[in-house]
């Protein structure tokens, strides 16, 4: 027998095994290696406890998200203390202060500034509360686990849609609040798609600018300079979501150029499906909300008793690959709403409907 080999085979298989069996451990947060979390300790037993700090409350989108988890925790038997900070970082740190204090097991950050928020991350790990980053990576830190969507994915649709439709011609860039790491990733992928088209010469980028906070101001004022620039000459804006398409349009109407210039959107707020149906925003991304704030409210029970979670992905936030659960977003344009929004029960037909030509909602 050749003992060489054999014991090169044995040490392949041996290695095989512990490749398979590492890869299986990181595909889950484990209770006493979460980055966030308490360094070790057994189960929780009894009633949890979830602090929710969100940025925003302005918006409708995150009136929704609050609803759904609160409903799908106290489903789990979890009691959640709600705190928004209306888009003041220091108001956020201070309020997820007060939270950790009234003694929190988990701590639910939708950040306004992904790096501050960082702080947060870190006074948690000193309480041993883990964090969990909703929707928005919390930069420079180390949370416990991020649950969002393919943000980087929602700015190729969104890209993608506008460019198959208007594949020459002069662009409007709106991005979102520079201090927002999903608008980051939105506009990667943004230019994932554009960039060749720009490199050969199809389309021409006349303005690139970001929107502070979101804000629909903001998206309106970009988007006039940008058509008094180019002398109203605009194929596409590509508005990073539903708040700065409505600026966008705002000002595409103030033009007389409304419906005839393509303009993106996301988060399939009732007001841009409105736009969509009168024919003035081409499109927004779709976010099934109730998918995301069920699997983040299970994941935050989970945690807070120290179980594990799934998190197949990981997603580098400058300091740590961060253990993620990201879905999938989904393209809603005047073809499809009922297929999608409606059909979720995320919105109603007849709200979406109400401000169009009579018979225009008809079937």
């Amino acid at each position: 027998m050749n003992t060489h080999k054999l014991s090169r085979s044995l040490f392949g298989a041996v290695a095989l095994f512990a490749l398979v069996f590492s890869s299986a451990q990181l595909a889950c947060v484990q209770p006493a290696q979460q980055a966030g979390g308490a360094p070790g300790g057994g189960k929780k037993t009894g009633p949890v406890r979830i602090g929710l700090s969100m940025d925003t409350l302005k918006e409708e989108r995150w009136q929704r998200d609050r609803d759904l988890f609160v409903a799908r925790a106290k489903e789990l038997g979890a009691e959640v203390l709600v705190q928004s900070a209306n888009g003041d970082d220091k108001a956020q740190v201070q309020q997820s202060e007060n939270l950790l204090t009234q003694g929190v097991d988990v701590l639910v950050v939708i950040p306004h500034n992904g790096e501050v928020a960082a702080t947060i991350v870190a006074s948690a790990k000193a309480k041993g509360v883990p964090v969990l980053s909703y929707d928005r990576l919390i930069r420079s830190s180390e949370p416990a686990l991020y649950v969002s969507f393919d943000n980087e994915k929602v700015g190729e649709l969104q890209a993608k849609y506008l460019l198959d439709r208007a594949p020459k011609g002069n662009y409007v860039l709106i991005g979102g609040a520079p201090t927002d790491n999903n608008a980051l990733l939105f506009r990667k992928g943004q230019m994932n798609v554009l960039q060749p088209a720009i490199d050969r010469g199809d389309i021409k980028v006349v303005s690139d600018q970001w929107a502070k906070d979101w804000l629909a101001s903001e998206a309106l004022r970009i988007c006039e300079d940008a058509l008094t620039k180019s002398n109203r000459d605009v194929q596409a804006v590509v508005a990073s979501n539903d708040a700065t398409a409505g600026g966008a349009v705002s000002a595409l109407e103030t033009a007389g150029v409304a419906g005839k210039v393509l303009v993106s959107g996301q988060d399939a707020d009732l007001a841009g499906l409105q736009r969509i149906v009168a024919g003035t925003q081409s499109m927004t991304v779709y976010k099934p909300v109730h998918l995301l704030a069920r699997k983040a409210a299970e994941a935050a029970v989970a945690l807070a008793r120290g179980e594990q979670v799934d998190a197949p992905a990981r997603i580098n936030n400058g300091k740590v690959d961060v253990p993620s659960i990201l879905l999938e977003p989904l393209v809603v344009d005047k073809a499809n709403i009922d297929d999608t929004v409606v059909k979720d029960g995320y919105q109603k037909r007849e709200a979406i409907y109400q401000n169009a030509a009579a018979g225009q909602g008809a079937k």
